[in-house]
């Protein structure tokens, strides 16, 4: 058994989202959040390069020692699939492992509201699931590609980097395929997915304007392409759009948004009032001619007041979800806060007294 598997085998007994392993400080894991250092000693450069050369193929190890950095999935021998990222930094190698649960998960475990089930019966067009990194994007996407595989009869081609879930084909066929091994890019992964019949895309991450302008394409030519964004918020991933092609294309990239883009979705993970979990709470963008408007007439930063204004369709922003979820004891108020936008708004709730001059001197 490689020996790094003794420390993600911890790592899951103790349940834990991720094992962070770099040189010069003990393995840690994130544990609801926050990360905590396991009583072990600091790990030298030699000794952690030695436990990751055992899990690494011939092909990684020449990619890795060529300066690049790696992302792939693992499955240790006694079970536990991770998603994996190998890197340099200043005082040697690091590694990241997400655990990625065995069991896809759906989206009524993870509670989510009813109009994502919604979204899943678009036909064509685009739907975004974004937010930071560690948000759980790829754990919402894959709850809808389970909605879809388990209700329509559908061909659903997964493009990610790496593969994390794995959706045996059920009443829909779903065809995953891996960056890096089957496939150069992601442009390139649209680009054949446009001629192998598919009716849903997802595309792991629309990183460039390239994969960008292709997954466009796709949801214009009668497909459903399902995307994430490193964005927090939905006027910040328009803009993202928007900002990341040519000038020239500026209108045109303007038009197929406001007819095109179905949804955006954005999302933290707050945690719970125990401190033993943690909580997605959403914004939810719809769009509707209004919304088009303003975003085909460069007034995007009216999109907020629409979100506040649609709730009888299922829209939200991101700090009426904060305030909802508040008011139903899911969410600790100090840390909910540091996700709104007006935080003034949270003030009565918060018991930390750290945190009220930050909020009074908020704009």
């Amino acid at each position: 058994m490689p020996r790094i598997d003794s420390f993600l085998k911890l790592g899951l007994a103790q349940g834990c989202s991720d094992v962070h392993l770099a040189v010069g400080v003990p393995p840690m894991l994130r544990m609801n959040g926050d990360l905590m250092p396991i009583k072990f000693r600091d790990l030298a450069d030699t000794e952690l390069e030695s436990y990751v050369m055992e899990i690494l193929s011939d092909s990684q190890k020449e990619l890795f020692y060529s300066g690049k950095d790696l992302d792939f999935s693992y499955v240790g021998e006694e079970g536990g699939r991770f998603r994996v990222n190998l890197f340099r930094k200043d005082s040697g190698i690091g590694a990241v492992f997400r655990y990625i649960p065995d069991e896809v998960p759906t989206l009524e475990k993870l509670n989510m509201p009813a109009v994502l089930r919604d979204f899943c019966d678009f036909h064509q067009g685009m739907v975004l699931v974004t937010g930071s990194t560690g948000t759980g994007k790829s754990t919402t996407l894959a709850a809808m590609v389970h909605h879809l595989n388990t209700t329509r009869s559908l061909n659903i081609i997964t493009l990610e980097d790496p593969i994390e879930f794995v959706h045996p084909s059920n009443k829909s066929q779903v065809i995953q395929r891996e960056l890096g091994t089957h496939l150069k890019s992601f442009a390139d992964g649209v680009r054949s997915a446009m001629r192998e019949d598919p009716d849903v895309v997802l595309v792991g991450e629309m990183r460039d304007a390239e994969t960008i302008s292709m997954a466009m394409t796709a949801a214009e030519t009668g497909h459903l392409v399902l995307g994430t964004l490193h964005t927090t918020s939905a006027v910040k991933t328009i803009d993202r759009i928007i900002d990341a092609l040519p000038g020239e294309l500026r209108e045109q990239t303007k038009s197929f948004l406001g007819h095109s883009l179905k949804a955006v979705v954005t999302q933290v993970l707050v945690k719970t009032p125990d401190g033993r979990g943690r909580k997605a709470v959403l914004e939810i963008l719809i769009n509707n001619r209004a919304i088009a408007k303003l975003i085909t007439t460069d007034q995007t930063h009216q999109i907020p007041a629409q979100l506040q204004t649609g709730r009888n369709v299922g829209m939200r922003s991101m700090d009426q979800a904060l305030l909802e979820a508040i008011d139903a004891n899911e969410v600790n108020p100090s840390d909910a806060i540091r996700y709104a936008s007006d935080k003034k708004r949270f003030q009565r709730f918060v018991s930390d007294s750290v945190l009220l001059p930050t909020i009074d001197s908020a704009d």
